[in-house]
């Protein structure tokens, strides 16, 4: 898996590609966030439109991320969910606790709108 940085409004835009199915790189992500938290950005979208597949592994990395951020008073939004990880997340209902975009900008927009 690869992750890919970007800033945009203060919000932290992370593209990742490839397979979520835990291990180092996965773990990976988790790593990058506590950075960026360590940067004083506390604001995350995460780009799913590249990653192919992911398991419960990646899934939970996943939760960590976003319960890091929630611990720092951040927050984390999903965008470009494909349709095979959209499924996963609703077989196991995380659809509940993940909120998820159509795209980037959606979601960047949305948390502009939070306060932080």
């Amino acid at each position: 898996m690869k992750i890919k940085e970007k800033i945009e409004n203060n919000v932290a835009i992370l593209v990742l590609s490839g397979k979520m199915m835990g291990g180092p790189e996965t773990t990976a992500l988790h790593d990058h966030i506590r950075g960026l938290l360590g940067d004083g950005v506390t604001k995350v979208v995460v780009d799913l439109g590249g990653v192919k597949w992911i398991n419960s592994s990646g899934l939970g990395v996943l939760m960590a991320a976003m319960t890091t951020l929630k611990n720092s008073n951040g927050m984390m939004k999903l965008a470009n969910v494909t349709e095979k990880v959209e499924s996963l997340l609703m077989i196991t209902q995380l659809m509940r606790i993940f909120e998820t975009y159509d795209t980037v900008d959606r979601a960047v927009s949305a948390m502009s709108e939070s306060k932080d």
